[in-house]
Formats: C-alpha cells, structure tokens, sequence
C-alpha cells in the first residue's frame, strides 16, 4: 500500500489549463474517487499520477518518495482502463499472466498468483476462454485480474464500468468495494458516475476546470456542500436553486413567489442564492402556511421514487423527490411548497455557502 501526495501539480497543453495547482493528499489504504463534469481534468490527474501525463509543474509522491519525474513502470502502480484492452488471441489465464512472463517470474509463482487472482476475482471457470467468448462484465474482470496479479501498490481505475450496462455497473461495483476490502490496496478512481463515487468512496475529489472544489466524505459533501457547483453537481435530481436578495437593514431575504425570510445575523452574508434538495420539498394545499406558492407541472412514477415539477415562476422550476406517490394533482394546479428550515443553503455571490441563520419562514411579503 502507498500513500499518494501531489504538490502544486499543474498541467498544461499549450495556453490551455488542464490542471492548475492541485494539493492534494490520499492516505494510506484509502479509496478515493475522482467526479466533475466532462474537461474538468480528472482523466489527466490520474494520469499524471501513474506517470502516463507529464506534469508541467509541481511534484508528486508515491509511498512518500518523490516520483515526478520516474517512468510509469516504475512506480509500482496498476491501472485499469475504460477500455479492457485485452489481447484476443490469448485465453483468460496469459491475459493475466503475461506480464508476469515478460518480466520471467518463476511459473510456479505465476500460477500461484494466477489462482488467487482468479478465486478472487470469481473466473477461475474462464481461464482457457479467450475475451470474445466473455461478457462485458467478465472481460472488466479480467482487466482487473491483470492489475491484481502485479501486486502493486497503487491502483488506478479510469471510468472502468462506463461500457457496462445497469446490472453490470451495479454487480461490478460491489466486486470492486469487495476487492478494496480485502487487499486493502490505496485506490483511486475517476467516474462521472455520482452512483459510483458515492457509493464506492472513502473521500469524493470534485474537481472543475483544473481545480478542486472540495474533498470529502460522500456524507460531508452531500449534507454541506462548500460552493453552489459541489451543491448542484452531487445529487440526482440536482438541488433547486432561486435567487435571493437581502435587505441589510433588516436581515430580510426576498426569496421566490414574492415572499421573504426573516434571518439572525445574516446581514453581512448578503447570499444572493438559496438551495433546496428535491427530497427536502413537500407539495401541501395552496395557502397553507410558511409555504410558497407554484403550479403544479407533472410527475414522474418511478417505482421506487416519485418526481414532481412546480414551476414558481416563468422561468424557474422546481423539483420534488417523494417516496410516497404523488399523487391527486393535476396539471396547472395551484399547490404550495414546503420545506423545514434546517434543509435551506444559502450561497453568496461567489458562490460560496454561507451560514446565515433562517429564523423563520417563508412568510408573507406584507409582514416585511
């Protein structure tokens, strides 16, 4: 196992940016996942982690030694990639071996490893297929089983389970939380998959154009987000938001629909947007109150969950996650929205989260 540290790591591809002074430290043993929409640069981190990206400034370390600068193969890392990249024309057993041939290991200690890699891994029964004999999901398992058998102290996985369908992805994710659980090797992996970093992750990094957002637990991200984008990128439905502005003078915060929230100690906050998760919302009768008024648009029968949409305003609408049916509302109905105070995030016109006490409310504008 290795611990890995990246010190001012920036990267660059003529005038474009990739990566910009990434400080970043992962533990010994740990799992962290890597998250951030499409160019954000989590490919390339991992990358210039294994050795494959060369960095154009900063360092980083692996095990606590200085590997800026040392070719990947050796730096005793294992990476999987999207692609399995296995060779056709060899069965299961040397697609996992091969490289333990090349660098002429004893056979007996190739097998040895073979068999433990492939009790591990469930496809001790495959060994004498080739990979177009397999399924998607076994030949995932094979990629992996080729990292595994080299021992390293790393592992990398790139969006591993991107080409798998739903099953797949969800069978391969318990294997590969399984996996970390029994070998305890530090890994790090990249995956635009919200599923898969919340659910695989010792700590989440979301990263955005080059830079990191925040790092943490799944649960520390979710419930305390630090800026609007980290609030907005983890969750499915994404949070609702709508613009705020507050009278200094009073604390008050002119919200949606008209109405406003009495706060304490807000006055220098000046957050000019609020936040709501959709499982945070409940629709209510119109008029009830300290709720906001909207139309009822549509819901969504998921089984397992029901979505809602109101539209508050012309251009602004919002969404609601039940686990109960949503039902005895029908389009262009008035409904009202309500929420517990405890469940608001307010962000300031960085978008930074900022921790303004909501005294109470929604409550009417005449009463400002």
């Amino acid at each position: 196992m290795a611990s890995v540290t990246l010190k001012e790591v920036s990267k660059s591809f003529g005038a474009f940016d990739v990566l910009q002074s990434i400080d970043l430290t992962i533990e010994d043993g740990e799992f962290v996942v890597f998250v951030g929409p499409s160019g954000c640069g989590k490919s390339t981190l991992l990358r210039a982690i294994a050795g494959l990206v060369p960095v154009s400034k900063g360092d980083v370390f692996i095990g606590g030694e200085q590997v800026t600068d040392v070719p990947a193969s050796k730096r005793g890392i294992a990476f999987v990639f999207q692609s399995y990249a296995l060779y056709p024309h060899m069965n299961v057993a040397r697609n996992i071996s091969f490289a333990l041939e090349t660098a002429r290991m004893a056979k007996a200690e190739i097998r040895q490893r073979l068999t433990r890699v492939a009790d591990m891994l469930k496809i001790g029964h495959l060994l004498d297929r080739r990979p177009k004999q397999l399924s998607g999901g076994q030949r995932q398992r094979v990629a992996i089983g080729r990292a595994l058998v080299s021992q390293p102290q790393l592992f990398l996985f790139d969006e591993p389970l991107s080409n798998l369908d739903a099953d797949l992805r969800m069978e391969m994710r318990f294997e590969i939380a399984k996996l970390h659980a029994e070998i305890g090797t530090t890994m790090i992996y990249v995956t635009h998959d919200q599923t898969e970093a919340m659910t695989l992750a010792d700590r989440i990094v979301i990263l955005n154009y080059g830079r990191i957002e925040q790092v943490g637990t799944p649960r520390e991200l979710y419930d305390r987000p630090a800026n609007r984008f980290v609030a907005g990128f983890l969750g499915s439905p994404r949070m609702n938001f709508a613009p705020v502005h507050t009278d200094t003078s009073s604390g008050l915060l002119h919200g949606p629909s008209g109405f406003v929230f009495a706060t304490s100690g807000g006055g220098n906050a000046q957050p000019v947007t609020l936040g709501l998760r959709p499982e945070a919302l409940e629709i209510v009768d119109a008029g009830t109150a300290q709720s906001i008024g909207g139309t009822f648009e549509r819901a969504e029968d998921l089984g397992y969950e029901h979505i809602a949409y109101v539209r508050l305003s012309e251009d602004l609408v919002w969404t609601i996650r039940s686990t109960e049916p949503l039902t005895g509302h029908a389009p262009g109905q008035t409904v009202g929205l309500g929420w517990k105070i405890k469940d608001l995030y307010l962000f300031n016109e960085a978008g930074i989260r900022v921790d303004v006490e909501v005294a109470r409310g929604p409550v009417a504008a005449v009463q400002s």
